[in-house]
């Protein structure tokens, strides 16, 4: 007997490329997942568009509609609640989380950020790797905490930094590897063979201490 598909909702903030590549990969066959809704903060991001495209649920939980942090969290939850999802997926949402919600969603909250964390938390990460003149940089998928880009990483995309990178060359490099490792992740996590025991990721069973990491070139695992 198969295993039904996984419910997910998408949270965004604008022009939806990692949806995007989830709707590719769901539609290719690789993605065993049931994208029930997009949500978003702001009611012109382009990747509402994206999601009626695909047929998809698409909502706005506009954050200037509320008069603070806790209230629109807890306008939103009950808006996630009611497709009830089994994996939340942020997809560029651009909203800091309060405590109580990340913990409602414990272990079914994933996050993809543009830096090799640890390192370069928050934002702007591509212009402070050059300024740090870094010669690597990438992107994480990682389970989503209460500290703002420090949950477990579970994958990472490496790009090279080319001498002659500009803030936007480097970022289309780095989006090009989001749009490969988050669907996998994703996948992995639909399968059954991604969870977080605590503060740690485990990956078939066993402890991710350092993430998969995966360049340009990298065929990806199964």
């Amino acid at each position: 007997m198969s295993t039904p598909p996984l419910p997910v909702v998408v949270l965004i903030s604008g022009n939806g490329s990692n949806l995007q590549a989830l709707i590719d990969s769901q539609r290719a066959g690789h993605l065993p997942v049931d994208l029930r809704a997009v949500i978003s903060n702001d009611p012109s991001a382009y990747g509402l568009e994206r999601a009626r495209a695909a047929g998809m649920a698409a909502e706005v939980v506009d954050h200037r509609d509320f008069l603070d942090r806790a209230a629109y969290d807890t306008a939103l939850r009950e808006r996630i609640d009611a497709h009830q999802p089994r994996l939340v997926v942020l997809a560029g949402f651009m909203r800091i989380l309060t405590h109580g919600m990340v913990n409602d969603f414990q272990g079914r909250m994933l996050n993809i950020h543009p830096s090799l964390l640890p390192a370069f938390r928050g934002l702007h990460t591509h212009r402070r790797v050059l300024e740090a003149r870094h010669t690597v940089h990438g992107c994480s998928v990682h389970f989503v905490t209460p500290a703002l880009d420090a949950g477990p990483v579970v994958a990472q995309g490496v790009v090279p930094v080319n001498p002659d990178d500009t803030e936007d060359s480097l970022a289309n490099r780095v989006l090009q590897q989001e749009h490969r490792i988050y669907p996998l992740v994703v996948r992995w996590f639909a399968q059954g063979r991604l969870e977080l025991d605590r503060e740690v990721a485990l990956l078939d069973g066993a402890p991710l201490y350092t993430p998969v990491r995966l360049g340009p070139n990298d065929p990806l695992p199964g």
